[in-house]
């Protein structure tokens, strides 16, 4: 394979029990779901939905210690994310843009270097017709990317940058610097 290593790898066991443990907003129920077999030796899947169904996302991370040449590394994150709009935001020309660029800063926000991403970012507004007359107008926005992270000591960055991004698509409003939401009580 051509391309570097991912730097500061930690063993496939590990990795997985961190990201298992990660703990989300309130807002946000993140489960384990089974991860596709045929891409890559080992691979771990999560799903992520926003209460009362206002968005969702699937990340994977897979992993293949000989690396593969598309990605330059031994892992890649494949993830998307998609969220209801209302309408006057579907119609935005910068949609798109916005759309991706809360990828890029989530990324950058939790300190999650990458290589090679890649990506595209689909807006949708429907209108019913026929039988199907009198539904409302229904707007979608979809971010679909990958990456190679580049250090791989945390991934778990990562995996914390796209459910910021699914909480911004979603119309979360970001938490402030330094605050930590805490568990509902049961």
């Amino acid at each position: 394979m051509t391309g570097f290593k991912t730097a500061g790898i930690k063993p496939w066991d590990e990795i997985v029990a961190q990201i298992r443990a990660i703990s989300l907003r309130t807002e946000i129920a993140l489960e384990e779901v089974p991860a596709p077999q045929k891409l890559a030796p080992f691979a771990i899947a999560l799903t992520a939905d926003v209460d009362i169904d206002v968005g969702t996302g699937r990340f994977v991370l897979l992993h293949d210690p000989a690396g593969q040449e598309g990605w330059s590394g031994e892992y890649r994150c494949v993830t998307f994310a998609r969220a209801a709009i209302e309408e006057e935001l579907a119609n935005d020309p910068s949609l798109c843009d916005v759309s991706w660029s809360w990828l890029v800063e989530a990324l950058e926000t939790h300190g999650a270097t990458y290589g090679n991403p890649s990506g595209t970012v689909t807006r949708v507004a429907s209108s019913s017709y026929g039988e199907l007359v009198g539904r409302d107008e229904d707007s979608e926005v979809e971010v679909r990317a990958s990456w190679t992270p580049t250090d791989g000591s945390s991934i778990v960055a990562h995996v914390l940058a796209w459910a910021e991004l699914v909480a911004r698509i979603s119309g979360l409003e970001p938490l402030p610097e330094g605050v930590t939401q805490l568990p509902l009580g049961r």
